[in-house]
């Protein structure tokens, strides 16, 4: 029906995504208000953005924060409630923000003040909400930040890249003598692992190994809201390290790629899909794994866990719940872990706490397994005295899984975790995932730009008067075009390299070029 801001771009296709993401296609006879997400592949590839500073909030921001530039998310509240005036016989309505921002928890409790003013009082509300949101600051990493919005202040801190993973938000909120308190968000984007995890906490070992392998997998939920949740806390199980594969909190039968996920004709592609219309436990037999999970309901007890079953007993539309599925987990299962959540529920521990339990314990389990990696990795860096300033930079050494394989010997996840099993079978079912491409993509683009930053130190050190002595004009011009087009790339790339460096290249090529007949000046100075 309206689209706020107005002149925000959005093609028909798109649109009519947005509007079959942003109710539950399944029959749900509750009435009320619910909220949930979804994440939309944007049509016709990437556009640009409202945002000049894509590259530095990128650059700063965790890697799974980052925003992103092919996909859209979804912030969905919806409201169904009886109203005998309408030909239905209910008033239905969805208010959705989308954003290509990860901050569920942000955009969520953004819309909990918004959406119920905005379906007792339309469109006025928007534009006055949209006035205030347009004056919030930018997010900045590492930055706290008071957002005003309909006589509330909400403060969050956006995460950096250079927070310790585990730490805790940072609690140093300054209240600033807000008056009224400020709304404070503990987190803009973690969820409440342990409630979403409730019915499978025995088998997060077995969840965790298929998010790193990037396992294709649907999660069949009775609500858009559950559904959502649980595909959201399991893409977030590897922090720190990113999940690379697509994911769809929330999945219709209309959505455009329906036809690309449920033929037959070739492998289910790399994805967690979450759906919740019985219909795709029929199209959907195919898939290797599926997790099917009721409603979530917080109890002072275990809630009943769900059981591993095969995948030919998935054939009723009332299919129990269950993760139906033949894989076989590398590493054994953690008991320590689920006896100290089963004491937590006993001695009635808040949930976050039961949370912070669980992200920590993933969060151990990914470093355990990551760290090898990252050791070897910076073996194949290039040593500091092999960079020269008068030769390109030498390459990185190629990254070989044997090589690799043979380090884990004494260098292997074992030091850091106490879990047993086939971590080898792991490591080499993880080479062939797109988790694996994506981490190594990721660090061999850091490094090729720290061999930069390192090259262009080497020649600020270097004595440029003297290796000017011998060398031709050719030679000497090469120079001078070759170290500009490094100035270049290194100011946009943003190269971690100090301003005073950048400055002192310029200023050398200046001095190079002052040496230079002067109708070579001239060319060199308006090339």
């Amino acid at each position: 029906q309206l689209v706020y801001p107005y002149d925000f771009r959005l093609t028909e296709k798109e649109k009519t995504s947005i509007c079959y993401l942003s109710f539950p296609d399944s029959y749900s006879g509750g009435l009320g208000d619910t909220q949930f997400s979804f994440r939309l592949r944007q049509a016709g590839g990437q556009r640009t953005t409202h945002y000049e500073d894509d590259g530095e909030y990128n650059r700063e921001a965790p890697l799974t924060l980052q925003r992103e530039s092919a996909h859209y998310f979804g912030y969905v509240y919806f409201r169904q409630v009886k109203d005998s005036s309408m030909k239905r016989g209910y008033f239905q309505k969805s208010l959705v923000l989308v954003s290509r921002l990860p901050y569920v928890n942000l955009f969520q409790s953004l819309l909990q003040l918004i959406a119920p003013e905005y379906f007792d009082k339309l469109e006025p509300c928007l534009e006055a909400v949209c006035n205030e949101i347009d004056q919030w600051p930018p997010p900045v990493p590492g930055q706290t930040l008071n957002l005003p919005v309909m006589g509330v202040v909400i403060q969050v801190r956006i995460p950096s890249r250079v927070d310790k993973p585990g730490s805790s938000p940072v609690k140093q909120f300054n209240q600033e003598n807000l008056l009224p308190a400020p709304l404070v968000l503990p987190s803009i984007h973690e969820l409440d692992l342990f409630r979403c995890f409730q019915p499978v906490l025995i088998h997060i070992q077995m969840l965790w190994e298929l998010m790193l392998l990037g396992e294709p997998m649907v999660v069949m939920a009775p609500s858009p809201t559950v559904s959502s949740e649980m595909v959201l806390a399991l893409t977030s199980c590897l922090a720190p390290l990113r999940y690379c594969c697509d994911y769809r909190p929330y999945f219709t039968i209309h959505d455009n790629e329906f036809k690309e996920y449920t033929t037959r004709t070739q492998a289910p592609p790399n994805i967690v899909v979450g759906v919740t219309n019985p219909f795709f436990i029929k199209t959907l037999q195919h898939w290797p794994h599926i997790l099917r999970v009721g409603e979530l309901r917080m109890s002072g007890d275990l809630p009943k866990q769900v059981k591993v079953k095969k995948l030919a007993k998935l054939k009723t539309l009332d299919t129990k719940p269950g993760i139906y599925t033949s894989y076989k987990t590398f590493l054994h299962k953690d008991k320590t872990l689920i006896k100290r959540l089963l004491k937590g529920i006993q001695r009635k521990r808040p949930s976050e706490v039961q949370s912070a339990l669980l992200r920590r314990h993933l969060l151990e389990l990914t470093q355990s397994f990551i760290i090898p990696l990252e050791h070897y990795i910076a073996s194949l860096m290039p040593l500091q005295r092999a960079i020269t300033p008068w030769k390109n930079p030498p390459q990185i050494r190629p990254f070989r899984q044997e090589d690799f394989m043979k380090t884990l010997e004494h260098a292997g996840p074992q030091l850091t975790c106490v879990l047993k099993g086939d971590w080898l079978g792991l490591y080499r079912r993880f080479f062939k995932s797109p988790n694996f491409d994506g981490w190594y993509r990721q660090r061999h683009k850091e490094m090729t730009q720290k061999l930069e930053a390192l090259h262009l130190e080497a020649i600020c050190e270097a004595n440029i008067v003297a290796w000017m002595k011998d060398k031709s004009e050719v030679e000497i011009v090469d120079l001078v075009l070759k170290l500009r087009e490094k100035l270049v790339r290194a100011r946009c790339q943003h190269l971690p390299v100090k301003e005073e460096t950048l400055q002192q290249v310029g200023l050398y090529i200046e001095t190079i070029i002052g040496s230079l007949p002067e109708d070579l000046q001239a060319v060199l100075h308006h090339p």
